[in-house]
C-alpha cells in the first residue's frame, strides 16, 4: 500500500520556521517531521510514498536527493574526487515527489497524484505536519472491514492552555494539561479508495475537507477510526517546541520504531 502526504503548504502560523523551508521540513530532533511521519508509516509496513509538493518543494527534492549523505558515515577523498560510504541506515523506502502547485489546495494536490495510484485499491493520506500513536495497521484493517470509500482518523484536539481546578469560586489547583474538550475532529491518517478522487473537481482549487468529504459522508462513504492516544500537529512555534520537548524526553509517544 502507499501513503501519500501532504508537503506543500505554506505553514504561515509557524513563519518562524518556514520562511526558509516548507513546514514539512521544520525539524523535530533533529529530523525533518515528514522523516518522522514516514517512519510512522514504515513501522506498520508501508515504504512506498508519493510526497505532494508545492511551496519551496526544491527543499524537499534536494533532502532526498542526499538523503545516503544524511543518513551515512562517509570518507571524502578530495585528492581522487572519490566519496567512500561506511555505515548507511537508509530506509527501504520509495519515495515519488510530485509537484502538485504552490497555491493549490489539499484537494487539488491530491487530485494530481491520482496518475500514482491508479493500480491501488486502497492507499493512505494524511497531512505533512502531524505526528500521532494511531496504529495504522489499524486504520487500514478497519477500513477493509466496513467496505466504504474512506476512513478518517477522528481524535480529540489537545488543550492549549492550562485550566484552573475550583470549587465554588476557590481555586484546588490547576491542571496543566487538561483532557481536550468538545468533540472528535479530523486527525488526518486517512485510508482511501482511490475512487474518491474522481469527486475532486478538476475545473476548481479544491479543499480536500470541503466538498469531497462532506460529500463522502453525506453518501453515507465516510467511516470513522476513533484515536484516544497523542495526537499533535505543528501548527505553531508552541506545538514545534512542544513535539522537540517530547523527542528529547527519550520516550516521544508517536515513536513506534
Amino acid at each position: 500500500m502507499k501513503a501519500v502526504i501532504l508537503a506543500g503548504g505554506l505553514g504561515s502560523r509557524l513563519a518562524e520556521e518556514t520562511h526558509l523551508r516548507p513546514k514539512p521540513m521544520v525539524e523535530i530532533g533533529g529530523r525533518p517531521i515528514l522523516w518522522h511521519i514516514m517512519k510512522i508509516y514504515y513501522a506498520h509496513g508501508i515504504r512506498d510514498f508519493v510526497i505532494c509538493c508545492g511551496f519551496k518543494g526544491y527543499v524537499i527534492k534536494e533532502y532526498f536527493a542526499n538523503y545516503g549523505l544524511h543518513m551515512s558515515d562517509i570518507t571524502f577523498d578530495l585528492a581522487e574526487n572519490r566519496m567512500v560510504f561506511h555505515r548507511q541506515s537508509a530506509e527501504n523506502w520509495r519515495v515519488t515527489l510530485v509537484d502538485t502547485g504552490e497555491n493549490s489546495l489539499t484537494g487539488e494536490r491530491l487530485r494530481r497524484v491520482k496518475t500514482y495510484l491508479k493500480d491501488e485499491d486502497a492507499f493512505c493520506f494524511t497531512y505533512g505536519d502531524g505526528v500521532s500513536s494511531v496504529n495504522i495497521s489499524e486504520t487500514i484493517a478497519f477500513h477493509r472491514s466496513h467496505g466504504k470509500l474512506a476512513t478518517v482518523t477522528a481524535v480529540r484536539p489537545p488543550a492549549r492552555y492550562g485550566a484552573l481546578q475550583l470549587d465554588g469560586t476557590q481555586v484546588q489547583g490547576f491542571i496543566e494539561k487538561p483532557e481536550g474538550e468538545g468533540g472528535l475532529i479530523n486527525g488526518g491518517f486517512f485510508v482511501l479508495s482511490p475512487k474518491v478522487i474522481d469527486r475532486i473537481d478538476e475545473t476548481e482549487n479544491m479543499s480536500f475537507e470541503g466538498e469531497p468529504l462532506s460529500g463522502l459522508a453525506a453518501d453515507g462513504e465516510l467511516m470513522a477510526y476513533t484515536h484516544q492516544g497523542f495526537w499533535l500537529p505543528m501548527d505553531t512555534l508552541r506545538d514545534k517546541n512542544q513535539l522537540e520537548t517530547l523527542w528529547q524526553s527519550g520516550n516521544p509517544p508517536w515513536k513506534s520504531w
